[in-house]
């Protein structure tokens, strides 16, 4: 028996992979299948099956290209209605796996199609369960994510309440908890670092798994403090459930290169976005004016869901050498298949071609400091998110998250400078860039964010202040 957890960091998205005598069977794959083939063929295995836990919506799954390059069944749970070929399995029905077991546990709340699958070994003990977005480590799946529902967030997170109290509480502790999230995903509220547990520990240390726990004190607890979903949700969760271009088809546009002028005119002609997916401060130094700063190296994805809110625009990117596939790859997990080219040669061939470019100045966290001693009412601008912004903050900034920066903008002054910051730095260029874009100019970034700033002795305080922008 062989169980493979495959973690891709950046999405805090888990896939699984599992294989016995010779069959496999592959649960919530990301969208470029090729990690999955290669596995299986190493291992002489064919896959057997797709298991899906339900209509994703953070991420566009691979099961669709799996389902046709292998010929394995796409599987759903009770309530599912893809609009492609696809097993709809009821409730308790098993799946063969060379000599193990894959039960079906129907665990609706997350959303109504929801499914656990819990794995036997071959001498058909329970060894796992693969909870998808309904358990994760430390956390239970947001309730408010199902798609056209007339169900509130409060009846759903009572279905949830139900659904791991009858089907999941109930196994035995040394089973193994197999989540397709961890902490970083919009998924939940607060998931964990770990990304697997035993079923035990979880009923001990999970809030909401408490033994005496009331449903109404967990639909309470589970609804309380939820964020609004990023934008591109319902749409992956169209993606996933109605099927997508093949991801081959997607990269052989993306992987256009262009030169300087063939990039400019492409821009001009076609309207497109211009990505920019270099480190933030190679892109404050020097980039192609109007375009956006998301660097590969942070949650490139999530922030691009969160930032690009039309999922058909063009885009047109800037990339490090070497990278050009992998940016292409990773905005097609979250919905992007418009991408129609890339830069040649970098910003470097751009600079080379005499074309226009722009700037951000950014200063260290100590001249920042000293400026800030010199003149508190200088305006600071934290793109935390709330939370992190009421643990602690500079006494006079105000917050504005870059989650809904966009919102906010007319909240902003044009005609005083904004000291812009985040935590470590990433942030705050994205946010600058945006800014830039909109026709402030009056704009400096700090470099190092609330990080670098907590160790010059600025004034701060944990205690919200009167001035946040909600």
């Amino acid at each position: 028996m062989k169980v493979e957890q495959i973690y891709t960091g950046c999405l805090a998205q888990g896939a699984y992979y599992i294989e016995s005598d010779g069959e496999a069977a592959i649960i919530d794959p990301l969208r470029e299948i090729k990690p999955y083939l290669d596995k299986a063929a190493e291992d002489g295995a064919s896959i057997k099956y797709v298991l899906e836990t339900h209509f994703h919506a953070d991420f566009v799954s691979g099961h669709v290209d799996l389902a046709k390059a292998t010929g394995a069944p796409i599987v759903f749970g009770p309530n599912a209605a893809p609009t492609f070929d696809a097993h709809i399995a009821t409730d308790g029905e098993e799946f063969k796996i060379g000599k193990l077991t894959i039960k079906v546990l129907h665990t609706p709340g997350h959303t109504m199609e929801s499914t656990t699958y819990l794995l036997k070994d071959e001498n058909g003990k329970d060894y796992a369960v693969f909870t998808g977005d309904t358990l994760f480590i430390g956390d239970v799946g947001r309730p408010d994510l199902a798609a056209k529902s007339d169900l509130t967030q409060e009846q759903l997170a009572s279905y949830l309440y139900d659904s791991l109290r009858t089907k999941i509480m109930p196994l035995a502790d040394e089973v193994l908890v197999y989540p397709a999230h961890g902490a970083g995903s919009a998924c939940g509220k607060n998931m964990s670092k770990e990304t697997f547990d035993t079923l035990g520990n979880q009923k001990a240390t999970n809030y909401a798994l408490r033994a005496d726990m009331t449903k109404e004190e967990f639909v309470r607890e589970v609804t309380d403090g939820l964020m609004p979903p990023p934008n591109y949700f319902p749409f992956n969760v169209q993606l996933n459930k109605e099927g997508y271009n093949s991801i081959s088809n997607i990269l052989e546009q993306g992987l256009t290169a262009l030169s300087p002028d063939a990039f400019a005119a492409a821009a001009s002609e076609t309207g497109a976005l211009i990505l920019d997916t270099r480190k933030p401060q190679a892109f404050a130094q020097r980039f192609i004016p109007n375009s956006l700063f998301i660097g590969i190296d942070g949650g490139f994805a999530p922030w691009v869901g969160a930032l690009i809110l039309d999922l058909k625009q063009p885009i047109l990117f800037v990339a490090d050498a070497g990278r050009e596939e992998e940016v292409v790859t990773r905005l097609a997990r979250v919905g992007y298949d418009n991408t129609i080219g890339y830069l040649a040669g970098g910003f470097a061939a751009w600079q080379y071609a005499g074309k226009p470019v722009d700037s951000i100045v950014s200063i260290p966290a100590e001249e920042f400091a000293a400026l800030y001693a010199e003149d508190a009412s200088i305006k600071v601008i934290d793109v935390r998110k709330p939370g992190e912004y009421q643990s602690e903050h500079i006494e006079t900034a105000v917050n504005n998250p870059l989650d809904f920066l966009y919102d906010n903008l007319a909240a902003l002054p044009t005609d005083e400078t904004l000291y812009i910051h985040c935590a470590g730095g990433y942030r705050s260029v994205i946010a600058a860039s945006i800014l830039k874009s909109r026709g402030f100019e009056n704009l400096i970034d700090v470099q190092g964010g609330y990080g670098a700033i907590s160790k010059t002795g600025i004034p701060r305080t944990n205690f919200v202040c009167s001035g946040t922008v909600k």
